[in-house]
């Protein structure tokens, strides 16, 4: 039976990159490596910049499901049962409930003359139980001065680093601070018509501007500021045991009826649409980087494989002479490239997923409104790997179509 063409080609392939210098060989590589590295990591890299906010976001506050009162309520009505209900829900590994109130923050006021202006900054105010909110949210981790709420911590109060001149020096009419506030400072709060004065003890710091630009206490002493009684609150924070999806367990809350009296996102559902926005921006920006170290491998391998075919001219016009079929010829050239591509890729995948990713999660990118993280979804890398492999062979056969299509009398003589 006569050897089909792919077969013939595979084994001019394989006699040519033996045949071929190491450098060559490393060289294109190297480029193929670069090319991978290229459409995985830039892209990775952009969209990681605003996927370390949303992941910090969902660790530090809204964790796996939240749930807020409705458009039309001021709070979650039937909130004491609603807990209740979440605790029992499969998956679910610890429950948050929290207030959340406008106030007015004010300091130095015993001091401050009649012509001083205040040293006042409007905050939230967050009602919550300590112990329940370092079971959701490892929050007291975050602390940069002083100590987090303990059960019990009445006319206590920590404040987020926004809220300290000392953290944020912004000059501007528009963005309050508080001055000559530290650990210890008495500072009065206004919630409502209510005023009490209260203690700093700790300085919360992170990049989550709803925990930033907050100020936290214990959630008995802001329910009886309030005046609220019922043991209604504002929102409730879910933590899910490992693996379990989020979205599963918002839909069985849901079935439950609680629909009725709060509304149920998960964390993904709660982010606002300009950061979706910005996620799919910095992707299109990404894609567009890459794709020009994917057109400048194109164009190397090109040129390699045609340099190459045009030396190998009279080499060509031999085997075609001797019966090799034209096709065996363009696919050994095509094995080649895939060769490149194959290669490239699977050094790169090491890379990226030996080296890179776990550098970046141990040690992020410090930005000022996230920790920037390498987003390298497999799926989506393989998807790189078939786009990159297809782009190589295809820059592999057109210069070998282009001179095995040449007469073979003149590829052998050496004529144009």
């Amino acid at each position: 039976m006569k050897p089909r063409p792919a077969r013939i080609g595979f084994y001019l392939a394989l006699r040519q990159l033996q045949r071929t210098s190491v450098w060559t060989t490393g060289l294109i590589i190297f480029v193929m490596v670069l090319t991978f590295l290229n459409l995985v990591v830039v892209y990775g890299i952009l969209v990681g910049l605003i996927q370390g906010a949303v992941d910090q976001t969902r660790v530090q506050y809204t964790s796996d499901v939240i749930i807020s009162s409705l458009q039309d309520k001021k709070y979650i009505e039937n909130s004491p049962n609603i807990v209740s209900l979440i605790e029992k829900v499969p998956g679910v590994e610890s429950v948050t409930p929290r207030y959340r109130e406008a106030a007015l923050l004010e300091a130095n006021y015993k001091t401050r003359k009649d012509t001083d202006k205040p040293n006042t900054a409007s905050a939230q105010i967050v009602g919550i139980d300590p112990i329940r909110e370092q079971a959701v949210t490892g929050i007291a981790q975050y602390i940069i001065e002083g100590s987090f709420l303990e059960p019990g911590d009445y006319d206590k109060i920590v404040l987020g680093h926004f809220l300290l001149s000392q953290y944020i020096p912004v000059q501007s009419p528009a963005f309050q601070s508080l001055d000559n506030v530290g650990i210890g400072t008495k500072i009065r709060i206004k919630v409502g018509e209510v005023t009490r004065e209260v203690t700093v003890k700790g300085i919360i710091k992170t990049k989550v501007d709803d925990i930033s630009v907050a100020a936290f206490m214990d959630d008995a002493q802001l329910r009886s500021l309030i005046g609220r009684t019922d043991g209604n609150v504002d929102e409730i924070a879910v933590k899910l045991e490992p693996g379990v999806d989020p979205t599963t367990v918002r839909d069985s809350i849901l079935l439950s009826g609680v629909g009725e009296f709060a509304k149920v996102q998960t964390y993904e559902d709660a982010q606002p649409q300009f950061l979706k926005d910005i996620i799919a921006t910095f992707g299109m920006l990404g894609a567009a980087f890459s794709s020009i170290g994917l057109v400048v491998a194109i164009i190397t391998v090109f040129i390699v494989i045609f340099i190459n075919a045009i030396t190998r001219r009279k080499y060509i016009g031999i085997l075609k002479g001797i019966g090799i079929h034209p096709r065996a010829i363009e696919y050994s050239y095509v094995f080649q490239s895939m060769f490149y591509a194959l290669i490239g890729s699977a050094i790169g995948l090491g890379i990226v997923y030996l080296i890179l990713v776990p550098s970046f999660l141990a040690n992020p990118i410090d930005f000022p409104f996230s920790d920037g993280i390498l987003v390298a979804p497999l799926n989506e890398t393989m998807m790189r790997i078939v786009l990159l492999v297809v782009s190589t062979v295809l820059a592999g056969f057109v210069p070998a179509w282009m001179i095995v299509r040449k007469n073979t009398l003149d590829s052998i003589l050496g004529r144009n």
